[in-house]
């Protein structure tokens, strides 16, 4: 599989990702700050980090990692939390660069600041 960045930003994305010779693709659910223990952190940086790491175990049930993500949904539930998104978006994505949006809305559990799916391609 290769994939190519269309316009690549500064912050941990492209405007399009083309994907090439894959033989798999996994659609990752929307993962929220939550542990298996119902445990949700209560600012928003540690639910950030939290929901980064459930989509990064969905990856890796699949044999992949977060360098296959070619699209990123991220569902923020207040748009203060753009900053901060980005900053962590950018700690865990390093060079990496899957398209994105970003959707200011409301969430199922008012305890959940933001919420993350992907698509994923190997």
């Amino acid at each position: 599989m290769q994939t190519t960045e269309i316009l690549p930003q500064p912050g941990s994305y492209a405007q399009g990702v083309l994907v090439t010779g894959a033989e798999r693709l996994l659609f990752v659910s929307g993962q929220v700050p939550e542990t298996a223990e119902d445990g949700i952190p209560e600012d928003f940086e540690s639910q950030c980090r939290l929901a980064w790491r459930n989509v990064a175990a969905v990856l890796e049930g699949a044999d992949m990692s977060l360098r296959n993500l070619v699209k990123v949904t991220i569902f923020l539930s207040d748009r203060k939390y753009r900053a901060a998104n980005a900053a962590i978006r950018h700690e865990v994505l390093g060079d990496h660069h899957p398209a994105l949006t970003i959707i200011i809305t409301g969430i199922w559990d008012e305890a959940w600041l933001l919420e993350i799916e992907g698509t994923a391609a190997a």
